[in-house]
């Protein structure tokens, strides 16, 4: 049986770019793969056109794994679908708390919303599914940093930009640590008005079956000076807890 060469060089660079969450240029991507760089450019610029992967600009440019690539790697883990899984819990959940409930992964050094449920009224918000925000300032992205591997949390921080988006973003690495100890320690993150300055989220990771962080939930609302964070926190906790342990996680 004779196989496509160019659509075995897709493959091989698909699974190369989803093995490197913060992200890989395409030098790196010829060097490891011992492939033309004109053939490599090609077949990249495809697969960005067609969402399979992603393309940050700046001084290099990096691919990451692309939106249609989630929606169909992320389709079945451990032999179920994940995201046919999450959205009913999901919706039952929006309902239970009268909050937007989202799910998003890790995109590099930013969180993509696969995702969204609201209440009955939902409030308006800016994130939908597709969008994406930073790791740094987003509940989501907390508690996915936060329990992902020490050395993919360092190549993620290394890419981070600290821009200032209301007077409450967190600017520096250094607190960025201190938060995501806090985070482990609780269980949940915080986004407290860090990216708009009337929006207050929480958020706590998912699991899949062999203890790895697959993404997070996090629960969505204006911000209310009463509201009880703390419990809004424990209870998308036990929501993340209970939905991977349906995934198959026993820890």
């Amino acid at each position: 049986m004779k196989l496509n060469r160019t659509t075995l060089r897709s493959v091989e660079i698909l699974k190369l770019i989803s093995k490197r969450p913060d992200g890989i240029t395409l030098d790196e991507i010829c060097e490891i793969l011992k492939m033309p760089k004109t053939s490599a450019y090609d077949i990249a610029v495809t697969l960005a056109e067609t969402g399979m992967i992603q393309v940050t600009k700046g001084q290099k440019q990096v691919y990451t794994i692309g939106l249609t690539a989630y929606r169909i790697g992320i389709s079945y883990t451990n032999h179920l679908d994940v995201l046919a899984t999450l959205e009913p819990e999901l919706k039952a959940f929006a309902r239970e708390i009268g909050k937007t409930v989202f799910y998003g992964v890790l995109a590099g050094h930013e969180v993509v919303y696969l995702c969204k449920s609201e209440p009955e009224n939902p409030i308006i918000t800016t994130a939908t599914v597709g969008s994406k925000n930073p790791v740094y300032c987003t509940s989501l992205g907390k508690a996915i940093l936060a329990y992902v591997d020490g050395d993919t949390r360092e190549r993620v921080m290394d890419r981070i930009t600290f821009r200032q988006k209301t007077p409450r973003t967190i600017l520096s690495r250094e607190d960025l640590l201190k938060e995501l100890e806090e985070v482990r320690q609780k269980g949940y993150a915080l986004d407290a008005r860090e990216v708009e300055d009337h929006m207050e989220c929480v958020g706590a990771p998912i699991f899949d079956r062999e203890g790895q962080v697959l993404g997070a939930i996090s629960a969505s609302s204006l911000y209310k000076p009463q509201e009880d964070y703390e419990k809004l926190g424990m209870a998308v906790r036990e929501k993340a807890a209970a939905i991977s342990r349906v995934l198959g996680y026993e820890g």
